[in-house]
């Protein structure tokens, strides 16, 4: 039997090294769909290494939605006062859930306006280690948790009516690189799935992760808002029986507003997502309504405000 020396061995290690180097990355999606979890998840890195990461996404994917099942009239609950430890939930992603509108406990929220956020989080946390992955998004709906090694960039697209034509005339993505503290974008409104107190066609907030965004996202958005007759509401449970939110009265249609009405309504969602937007966690927002885009906060450089008239950049 031929031994190999030290040399040759180490010659051979460095091979290896040098042929997983030159490998062309490999891209991925996939989806992963249970009860109302809908899941695209897109891969990058060495080709062992995402086929290792989709297992391992299949396997805690399994059996979230039980998990979340068993905690359920808890979550539907606005969060307890005084904290004490027989509240807290038990399950990781409804723990998350939890953590997240902790944060912004002063307003009426309950730990399912970070549902979809949180969920996403999760698997993210099952790729994010996978040696050899260079990059991973999990988009839960249009609320996404994404991470990326040193280098790697983001395109997000931004759309203001979910449901019908987009109306702005302003840049529709924004790019960002890996590196700047971004890992959750998540978007909230009336339109599409969402149930809201407010009138935003969308509130999209980028923030260290996709709970903390889904949370932030619907108390935004609840707060762009006026009084007008063209207004129409109905109680959350009349649409959505098991709706956490109960009896309290949601955006239903909003009929064409008055340009006052307009500036109004962004006026106060931009004041409520200047407070939040102090949180370290929480980097940029865009609030939509009725055509028209209000930016707060910043990426590092440069901030948001800058793209009414100019193309994205990478920050």
């Amino acid at each position: 039997m031929m031994m190999l020396s030290q040399s040759q061995d180490f010659r051979r290690e460095a091979s290896l090294v040098e042929i997983e180097a030159a490998e062309e990355p490999f891209n991925y999606r996939f989806h992963l769909q249970r009860g109302p979890i809908d899941l695209v998840i897109d891969l990058r890195g060495r080709r062992a290494a995402v086929m290792h990461a989709e297992h391992k996404a299949q396997t805690r994917f399994a059996t979230i939605l039980e998990e979340l099942v068993q905690e359920l009239d808890l979550l539907r609950q606005p969060l307890p006062k005084n904290k004490i430890d027989s509240d807290l939930p038990q399950g990781s992603v409804a723990q998350k859930m939890w953590a997240a509108v902790r944060k912004f406990d002063r307003q009426f929220i309950t730990p399912m306006a970070a549902v979809a956020g949180a969920v996403a989080d999760e698997i993210l946390g099952c790729l994010s280690v996978v040696t050899g992955l260079q990059r991973a998004i999990v988009n839960n709906g249009g609320d996404i948790a994404l991470w990326g090694v040193h280098g790697q960039t983001f395109d997000i697209g931004l759309i203001d009516n979910p449901v019908g034509p987009h109306r702005n005339d302003t840049p529709t993505k924004v790019t960002f690189s890996a590196n700047k503290g971004v890992q959750g974008v998540a978007t909230s409104g009336w339109r599409g799935r969402s149930q809201s107190l407010g009138i935003a066609d969308a509130v999209t907030v980028f923030a260290a992760d996709a709970a903390t965004a889904d949370a932030a996202a619907t108390l935004i958005a609840n707060e762009v808002n006026v009084e007008s007759c063209s207004i129409i509401r109905a109680p959350a449970n009349h649409r959505y029986p098991d709706s956490d939110l109960g009896e309290q009265l949601v955006t239903v249609d909003v009929l064409p507003l008055t340009p006052n009405e307009i500036s109004c309504a962004l006026r106060a969602g931009a004041s409520r997502a200047d407070v939040i937007i102090q949180r370290s966690d929480i980097h940029a927002v865009i609030i939509a309504l009725a055509g028209q885009l209000t930016y707060l906060g910043s990426l590092h450089s440069p901030s948001l405000s800058t793209l009414a008239n100019v193309e994205p950049e990478m920050w």
